[in-house]
Formats: structure tokens, sequence, C-alpha cells
């Protein structure tokens, strides 16, 4: 299996500074080809939203140079092995930024969302409210989970998905890294298949285009090329902003041929 990988990142029409970072990776190994991705938002609504953001992005990147490898040739990637370590990383990411915030006086928070991708796995972190979604023809499957407010009613009942799009709270988050009490990131597995695309996006992504419009976007083609593939996707920020998204919008797509 083959990768095409992919990003593209916008400040947006209101904000002074872009609090998004993101990293991707296409890698050829002798285990095979990989695929490695970051998307964080940092908090707009507290300080150094943007520190925050790039210190986590940095600490995976790290780990993707420096430990996948020690993973690869002692054959231990596994789910397990994964869980536990991306889950401890997550964790002294959030105690890092604690105290860096009580020492500064400040608060820093970010989301975080992880994509390793192999030839016969894949491994998703997801905590905060960047999304990743699974694309294939014609379907588009959200894989993780927002950690809002907003969220939180809809599963009560207290809103509809319409109702919440709209809502003062929907992008008030119940789970990040940086703030609060130490909460465990979702993961989630599975198996990669061809003709797919990884897609991995900031809040400010998905607000004014439909995941069935960001679908049809990347499938637009019979033949996708990285080039094609940031292309679409710049595309679909530029669709964002002419729609009157204000946010950081940024995007990260990972396609398997």
């Amino acid at each position: 299996m083959e990768f095409y990988v992919t990003s593209a990142t916008d400040t947006g029409v209101r904000k002074a500074v872009n609090q998004d970072s993101i990293f991707v990776r296409r890698v050829v190994t002798n285990f095979g080809r990989l695929a490695f991705a970051v998307l964080c938002d940092g908090m707009g609504g507290l300080e150094h939203g943007e520190i925050a953001s790039a210190q986590v992005v940095s600490a995976f990147s790290s780990w993707m140079y420096q430990r996948l490898p020690i993973l690869l040739n002692s054959q231990q990637l596994s789910d397990h092995v994964v869980r536990e370590e991306w889950s401890a990383l997550i964790e002294q990411q959030h105690l890092a930024l604690l105290q860096q915030g009580m020492e500064s006086g400040s608060r820093m928070g970010t989301t975080a969302t992880v994509l390793l991708l192999t030839e016969s796995r894949y491994y998703l972190l997801s905590i905060g409210d960047s999304r990743a979604y699974l694309l294939k023809r014609f379907h588009v499957e959200q894989l993780t989970v927002d950690h809002t407010v907003a969220n939180r009613e809809i599963a009560l009942g207290n809103l509809t998905p319409e109702q919440a799009e709209v809502s003062p709270i929907r992008s008030v988050l119940t789970r990040c890294v940086g703030v609060g009490e130490y909460q465990a990131p979702d993961m989630f597995f599975g198996t990669p298949e061809p003709q797919t695309a990884f897609l991995l996006c900031s809040d400010g992504f998905r607000h004014c285009v439909s995941p069935e419009e960001i679908c049809t976007a990347i499938f637009d083609t019979h033949c996708l090329s990285a080039t094609e593939l940031r292309l679409r996707c710049e595309e679909l920020i530029a669709l964002n902003i002419q729609r009157g998204e204000s946010d950081n919008i940024s995007v990260i797509t990972v396609f398997c041929t």
C-alpha cells in the first residue's frame, strides 16, 4: 500500500495568530511504508494556545523519530504499546503545560489528534474537538468523538446536532491537554483499506463545510496525487472562509492507494 500525504493551514480572516500546529510525514522503512500525522488546535479562549499546540506536536514528532524505529526493530508495535506510550505522552504534556501556566500566570491548552498508519494497521488518538474522518467514495465516517459540552448535551437529549452547530457552547471543551484535571485521550484502532483517505482537521475546517462536501472534494477524481490532494484541501479551506468561518483552519490528509 502506498500513501499520499498533504496538509494545509490558514490563520483565517479574524485572528492575528494561527494557534493550530500540524505535522505529517510519509516514511519508508524496512518494515513497509508508514504515514504519521499530528494536528493540534490551541485553545483560542486562553493565552498562548499556539505554544501549547506546538509543544504537543513537537513531543509526538519526537516520538516518531526516536521511539517508533525502536518499536519497529523490536517488533513491538501493537495496539497495547501505542495506547500506553501515547497516553503517557499526553499526560506528560498535560502536566508540563499546567506547570508552565502556573509559572507564567496563564493557562495554555490544546486539542490533539494523532494518526499512525501502517500498511496493515492504523492507530488513532483524540482529545478535544479536532476530528479524524475516514473517507471512502460516496461514504464518510467520523472516527473520533468531540469532547465538548455541546456533544455531551446531544448525548443527554438536550440538544439536536443541528442546534449544537449554532450553539455558543459548541466549542467549549470537556477534555483537552493542559487545562484542568488530566483525562485520558480516546484511542481507536483498525485496518486501512486501499482507495480510502484519513482526514484530520481542526474545528475551523468543518464548521461551514459538511463531511459529505469534504468527501466529494477529495474523491472528485480517479487519479489522486499529493499535489492534487493539497489543492483540494486548499479549495476546502477557501470555501470555509467564503462561507464566513473566522477561526484558524487546518487539515491533514493521508490517501491510501
